[in-house]
């Protein structure tokens, strides 16, 4: 275990803990951490376990998902500075022990980025096929070829739904029942493009080919329609301006108040 690795050394030491505080979890904590070398290991352990279905076993899982970390590893920079976005703006979150044990947003995520890998590398059925478990096991469905940054809060997760051609950059926070979607049957490049920092509220709907800005804040429930300006909150049916965000990124804050509209009007912008 490399000394830099100070995610996986807190994680092992937050599994050690929790063993001794509750012992009907040790034998759970023993397998998936305490005996693991790394960070990458124990993932691919607790994945495995939740995603092994019908002919699937979970040793091939297993290898699977250790075979894209070593030939990738910025996956495995993702996963920890997503861990790190976790504990940093989920206030449910005790410890770096919590989403990879527990939050199925974090679990969900980790799985697209393998699912990922493989369609990158050719491997189309295979990816697909573990977007199908994804969307059984976790209720999210990310499709394998969309593109996701690092430092992602995907909060509660349920009811997430990204399409093929949608882009999320990094440090950007998600709530449940939001959909990345298309407006109909048209192909190619249909999807939203969610730009650094911005924070997407619990149903939010954001459909075609449109930017959100830098920054930017979209509201509980809305649809989103068009382009969203950097640094704007919108909000309702269909989604409107209705201030400025109140931090330069809103995903860090998670501060889910509408701002200030006058501020954005005397800046001359809308949507």
């Amino acid at each position: 275990m490399s000394s830099a690795d100070q995610v996986w050394k807190q994680i092992r030491a937050d599994a050690e803990a929790a063993a001794r505080d509750e012992p009907a979890l040790a034998p759970l904590l023993e397998e998936v951490f305490l005996r693991r070398a790394s960070l990458e290991e124990a993932l691919s352990v607790r994945l495995a376990r939740k995603l092994a279905y019908h002919t699937t076993p979970e040793s091939e899982l297993q290898t699977i998902f250790l075979e894209a970390f070593r030939a990738d590893p910025a996956i495995g920079r993702r996963v920890r500075a997503d861990i790190l976005a976790v504990k940093e703006r989920d206030p449910a979150c005790r410890n770096l022990l919590t989403p990879v044990l527990y939050f199925k947003g974090f679990q969900a995520l980790t799985c697209y980025r393998f699912a990922h890998h493989l369609w990158q590398n050719g491997r189309i059925e295979l990816a697909l096929y573990l977007q199908s478990l994804i969307a059984e096991v976790f209720a999210v469905d990310i499709h394998p070829a969309a593109r996701i940054g690092s430092g992602i809060l995907l909060d509660h997760a349920t009811g997430f739904v990204a399409g093929e051609t949608s882009v999320i950059e990094d440090n950007v926070s998600i709530l449940h029942g939001v959909t990345l979607g298309g407006t109909g049957k048209e192909r190619g490049d249909r999807h939203p493009k969610i730009r650094t920092g911005v924070l997407i509220g619990a149903g939010a709907k954001i459909l075609g080919n449109i930017e959100i800005g830098v920054g930017a804040k979209i509201g509980a429930n809305s649809v989103v329609l068009h382009a969203v300006p950097p640094h704007a909150t919108v909000a309702g049916v269909p989604a409107h301006i209705v201030g400025r965000a109140a931090h330069s990124e809103p995903a860090r804050a998670m501060d889910h108040q509408l701002d200030n509209l006058e501020e954005f009007i005397d800046l001359g912008e809308g949507i």
